[in-house]
């Protein structure tokens, strides 16, 4: 929003992409972005309220041709009706070995206009050998989803320095990023129903909690406008972004990270039971103790009980930490590091 500095106009928006040795996928956004008035100050709570309502306004631009390279691998595709692409890029000629982050190009062309802009894609080391999915929303930060009109402000609003990470989180994503041997460079993919107009926010909140950033930050098109202010369904939403995570991923296997307050426990336990064999552990924030709630829970873990998958459900991260440590997924000394910092929270 500040980059514009208020001029508007045509906006390319790549995510950052991820992929395997064989395939590439990287997605984004071309949009119009509003001017400013110019009676708006530059700074001040009147100009953040005036991005916000900018942020919201922003139409997508359908048909807008995309021209993706990556190394000296190339696909053209075209936005949707909302201006997103979706671009699985084959790697038919190898990127160069030893990095982990690569650079893709992008050219965008709509209606005379063209503009150019760079993407992040992480391609993780060929012996990787775990992948990390996680929930977002009351897993890593604090949004309080049962409470939906809090649960606006503090998506749309609230800025990322007042935003609240749960004790603890940043060390035990870091440990396992690392892995046991401290050099896994595992992948973290990270999934959410919010909005993707929130997207350069969370990346504040990661890099200012130091928080493992990960390829790439899962969210959806919320369709809100002005005449509809209700967001669109997406009851499958996770579901289908994990499957199509696995499936990108080959045949790594994953741990899924998530809460008990919304479904994760549900699409996670439907994940085990779809792919045998490739989760090895889900983790399952406990954000309250409803009776029910655990009950639900429990019944969930006894239909996984014959699965080489344990169902956690942990009151903090130093729990995870405890497991994931007794199943080889992190090191003695990042498990300490998790403690240490948990309890330095609760202070």
């Amino acid at each position: 929003m500040k980059r514009d500095r208020g001029r508007g106009g045509v906006v390319v928006h790549p995510y950052r992409g991820y992929g395997s040795q064989r395939e590439a996928f990287l997605m984004g956004r071309v949009f119009r972005q509003s001017a400013l008035s110019r009676i708006i100050p530059h700074h001040g709570m009147l100009r953040d309220i005036a991005d916000i309502v900018r942020r919201i306004e922003r139409r997508g631009m359908a048909n807008a041709e995309v021209d993706v390279q990556l190394g000296t691998n190339r696909m053209v595709v075209t936005t949707d009706r909302d201006g997103y692409f979706e671009i699985h890029l084959p790697l038919k000629t190898p990127l160069p070995q030893g990095l982990s982050w690569h650079v893709a190009d992008l050219a965008v062309s709509h209606a005379g206009e063209r503009v150019h802009c760079r993407a992040g894609v992480y391609i993780p080391p060929p012996n990787t050998d775990l992948l990390v999915i996680s929930d977002i929303d009351d897993t890593v930060m604090y949004t309080g989803v049962a409470d939906k009109l809090r649960m606006l402000h503090r998506l749309f609003v609230q800025q990322a320095e007042r935003r609240t990470a749960f004790p603890g989180v940043a060390s035990l994503y870091q440990a396992l990023h690392r892995g046991a041997e401290g050099d896994a460079k595992r992948p973290i993919l990270y999934v959410s129903r919010g909005p993707w107009c929130i997207y350069e926010m969370l990346e504040a909140f990661f890099q200012l909690n130091r928080i493992p950033v990960g390829p790439i930050l899962f969210l959806r098109e919320w369709g809100i406008s002005w005449r509809k202010p209700w967001p669109r369904r997406a009851e499958d939403h996770k579901h289908d972004l994990i499957t199509r995570m696995l499936a990108q991923m080959d045949d790594m296997p994953c741990v899924l990270i998530g809460d008990s307050g919304q479904h994760d426990p549900e699409v996670y336990t439907r994940i085990v039971k779809e792919h045998p064999g490739r989760v090895k552990a889900i983790y399952i924030r406990r954000v309250d103790r409803k009776p029910d709630r655990e009950r639900a829970i429990q019944r969930l873990r006894d239909e996984i009980a014959d699965s080489d998958c344990s169902l956690v459900l942990a009151a903090d991260s130093a729990t995870i930490a405890a497991h994931a440590h007794q199943h080889g997924l992190i090191s003695q000394a990042d498990l300490v590091m998790v403690r240490e910092a948990s309890q330095e929270a609760a202070l």
